[in-house]
């Protein structure tokens, strides 16, 4: 969504394709294994009212927005709320009743674009959205994904694309340092019928060097590093989410006489849910065999650096740990850590991006002893501490209790 696709798509659309563009679709399901639902959202709001201002924000403006878009994004419930039949709805309408300018001069459109920036990220797992897209002649809705920083250095994962005059195709892309714009590596799928004819399901299972889209539960295309044409593989960190329907641009041309407004896209749910790499689909706890307490993330939005703690076992995803065959021990998305990649007695354990470093790096013995490797250091209760909140931190390996852990 962020740039141009048109000569990509144009070219697939001439060559009748529905399955992948500079990859090779695969009939098989993701190989990530996917855990507890992270985030979501229902949209179980009053007729009329806003989004949630604790999981969504807002992009305003009409720049263009790097695709000769025509639209105004606004903050307007006019163009993003919540039907009271348990759905968002972000409408795109043929008005300016501010005034507002845009990069083509007076806009002539409003519409609106959320995003989970500064909200929530994940890195890896399933993000997946039921949405009825709207239709028409330059009508754009998407659903995708940003890396944040620099584009497209940090990626983009197109979930769903759809333009008006492919109303039955869904896309799905990737962009990123050398395949941006229109040489982003992606695929389609071509139904029977309009997209915005029912509701749909749109998703990605995500998990280290791998992507796969799907469409009702179906896989239509997957992409791996082997597919991006010897180019950096940016997918294995956070990303936050998009919503939003453009009216115009590069890729779907202008509307023209035919395309009827207001025009609609409605978002029955949107739900991520975690990535385990043990096979098993679900995260565990990390009991503390001295206290019987679990490793615990203390925020329902952590941030690189939160400090692990002990915490009652509570059977949240705060506490729901895959210990991989990598080394990684992961949960939320993320990967426990040893602070400032350190190895000395004291080094705090916390919660960072995933990112293969020797800081992330760990064993869990069959005598219990859970081992940074770089460090040769274990994973120990500071002090002892009995209490919710004890904090962890790397020690000499001792056997005692404080160093001692299960799973389940």
């Amino acid at each position: 969504m962020r740039r141009p696709r048109l000569l990509l798509i144009a070219a697939a659309l001439a060559a009748g394709l529905s399955g992948a563009l500079g990859g090779v679709p695969g009939a098989e399901r993701a190989e990530a294994a996917i855990g507890p639902v992270t985030w979501s959202d229902e949209f179980n709001g009053a007729a009329g009212s806003a989004v949630d201002p604790a999981k969504w924000k807002f992009d305003i403006g009409g720049g263009g927005w790097g695709n000769n878009e025509l639209e105004y994004y606004t903050d307007s419930t006019r163009n993003v709320y919540q039907d009271g039949q348990g759905h968002l709805a972000i409408t795109a309408r043929k008005e300016n009743p501010a005034g507002y300018q845009c990069h083509y001069g007076t806009c002539q459109y409003t519409s609106g674009r959320i995003l989970t920036a500064d909200k929530f990220s994940q890195a890896y797992g399933r993000f997946e959205a039921s949405i009825k897209i709207p239709k028409g002649q330059g009508i754009w809705p998407a659903f995708w994904m940003l890396g944040g920083g620099n584009w497209p250095n940090t990626g983009e994962i197109d979930i769903m694309e759809n333009v008006g005059n492919a109303p039955n195709t869904v896309y799905g892309t990737v962009h990123g340092p050398g395949y941006s714009g229109s040489g982003g590596v992606g695929g389609n799928r071509t139904i029977g019928a309009p997209l915005g004819d029912g509701f749909h399901n749109y998703r990605v299972d995500w998990s280290p060097g791998l992507i796969v889209w799907y469409l009702d539960g179906a896989e239509y295309f997957r992409v791996t590093p082997a597919d991006i044409r010897g180019n950096q593989w940016v997918f294995d960190h956070p990303f936050f989410m998009i919503l939003n329907v453009a009216v115009g641009g590069y890729w779907p041309g202008n509307p023209d006489a035919t395309t009827a407004f207001p025009q609609t896209m409605l978002v029955d749910y949107v739900r991520v849910s975690a990535w385990n790499n043990d096979g098993s689909g679900t995260g565990t706890a990390l009991r503390s065999a001295m206290n019987g307490r679990c490793v615990d993330i203390p925020s329902a939005n952590p941030a690189d650096g939160a400090r692990l703690q002990m915490y009652d076992c509570n059977g949240t995803v705060a506490q729901q740990w895959t210990v991989g065959g990598d080394g990684t021990v992961r949960a939320m998305g993320k990967c426990m850590d040893a602070a400032a990649a350190g190895t000395a007695n004291g080094t705090p354990i916390q919660l960072y991006t995933c990112n293969g470093t020797g800081a992330q790096r760990f064993t869990l013995t069959p005598a219990g002893d859970l081992v940074n490797i770089q460090a040769n250091r274990c994973v120990d209760i500071v002090d002892r501490g009995s209490a919710n909140g004890a904090l962890l931190q790397l020690w000499d390996c001792t056997g005692g209790s404080n160093q001692k852990w299960t799973r389940g």
